[in-house]
């Protein structure tokens, strides 16, 4: 499955199997936070085998069952971290697809305390979000989307390039589905600005990476 096939066939999971994550998908999926970590200087973690964080009050409110895996994104308080964490912890959402799992991201609906108590937290450093990670009871439904006209906007035509990378954005994860984002297009420069509304700078990195894998990083720069 490639990572565009992955793109359109991943939809959040909330109910999982009581079933182990097989090794060799734990390792693979290891190789790439180490990779992530390594490209964006954030600390990401991986936590399996731990129920509680989703045994709380806000995880049943949240609808969650049957998490006993997560990836605990954690990085650098500063500026641009929500944004690094979107990108980065989309490209693991995806990397999991394709090893046949399912995830969801979650911000506020689990026990961070004791998400934070499995996970080493260095000074100045903060956990933003997690994902929740195994084999999901049912491959989740689709959301409903805005319209294309809606989210982008363009200094003359759009080329095919630019639709296909809106079209990936389009199917882009974003708190409560609020899709609040608008991407620019002038020439070949692309620019992504979060429109408001919470966790839209998460949102928005997870729609830049959406974005890179439709258009193709080779046809356009950021502005």
């Amino acid at each position: 499955m490639t990572t565009l096939e992955a793109i359109k066939k991943r939809h959040s999971v909330r109910n999982y199997l009581d079933r182990k994550i097989d090794a060799e998908l734990i390792e693979k999926l290891q190789a790439e936070i180490d990779a992530c970590n390594h490209e964006s200087g954030l600390h990401i973690q991986m936590v399996t085998d731990e129920p509680k964080a989703f045994d709380s009050f806000m995880a049943h409110y949240g609808k969650f069952s049957g998490v006993q895996n997560y990836i605990a994104l954690i990085g650098r308080k500063n500026n641009d971290l929500d944004e690094k964490i979107g990108y980065y912890g989309e490209r693991l959402a995806l990397v999991a697809q394709t090893l046949g799992l399912n995830t969801c991201w979650v911000a506020l609906t689990f026990g961070k305390g004791i998400a934070k108590s499995r996970c080493k937290i260095d000074k100045g450093e903060k956990l933003v979000c997690v994902l929740t990670l195994g084999y999901g009871q049912t491959q989740g439904v689709a959301h409903k989307s805005k319209d294309m006209k809606n989210l982008c906007r363009a200094a003359g035509e759009m080329p095919e390039w630019f639709l296909n990378g809106m079209e990936a954005a389009l199917l882009a994860p974003t708190a409560t589905n609020q899709q609040k984002f608008l991407i620019s297009l002038n020439g070949t420069q692309v620019r992504a600005e979060a429109t408001g509304g919470f966790y839209s700078k998460v949102d928005l990195g997870i729609v830049k990476y959406h974005f890179e894998i439709g258009a193709g990083t080779e046809n356009f720069k950021w502005a």
